[in-house]
């Protein structure tokens, strides 16, 4: 166990180092990029599955201990995931609005004889305005939503890990007050993280209400 452990725990390093550079992948090589942490990530996660195979087959005195460390390693790859995700979604945002300037720009107008003047819709101006933004709000919400997913999995992680801790105390006999300070830890950590989701949440609701 402690050689796969090891090698996963590692490939979490590489790919956080990746992730990190990821902004200053220039766009002819980004997808390609992606597509390989896609695939480290999905590796890190049959590694993970491993890992819980065998944390569950160690002797008793050792058992807590190695799925602990599991969790711990599961928590970093699902953040990773989610950045990757997030990063994914600004891309698409991205990569739509140059579009829409390119053909912006590229569109050839016609006079009418000698009339000069350029006729525009307006009608057909506002419908297209109002795609775009429908269409800018549909990214928005698709990155509000991986968010929040997310955070759904870090609050469900932390909570079995919260758990495994204090069952990991309570076998090394450790003092009340340290398994209060604990507990108090755990709460400001759900409290920071509900406060997050409803921010989040008021801020979908303040783009949708005042640019939907």
């Amino acid at each position: 166990m402690e050689t796969l452990y090891h090698q996963t725990n590692k490939q979490i390093q590489e790919v956080q180092s990746m992730m990190g550079n990821l902004e200053k992948t220039d766009r002819q090589s980004v997808h390609l990029v992606e597509n390989e942490l896609q695939a480290r990530i999905d590796q890190i996660f049959n590694h993970l599955e491993r890992l819980e195979i065998l944390a569950s087959k160690e002797p008793p005195n050792r058992r807590q201990n190695a799925k602990l460390r599991v969790d711990q390693l599961k928590y970093d790859v699902q953040h990773l995931r989610t950045a990757l995700q997030n990063f994914q979604h600004r891309r698409y945002a991205r990569e739509a609005q140059e579009r829409e300037r390119e053909e912006l720009m590229s569109r050839t107008f016609t006079t009418n004889d000698a009339d000069t003047s350029i006729p525009i819709d307006e009608t057909l101006q506002f419908n297209s305005s109002l795609h775009n933004a429908h269409r800018g709000m549909d990214d928005l919400l698709g990155s509000g939503s991986s968010i929040l997913n997310g955070l759904r999995d870090q609050r469900s992680t932390l909570k079995g890990t919260h758990k495994k801790m204090l069952d990991v105390a309570n076998m090394l006999g450790l003092s009340n007050t340290v398994m209060r300070l604990i507990e108090r830890r755990a709460t400001q950590d759900k409290f920071i993280m509900i406060g997050g989701m409803l921010l989040t949440c008021v801020f979908m609701f303040l783009v949708i209400r005042y640019l939907g």
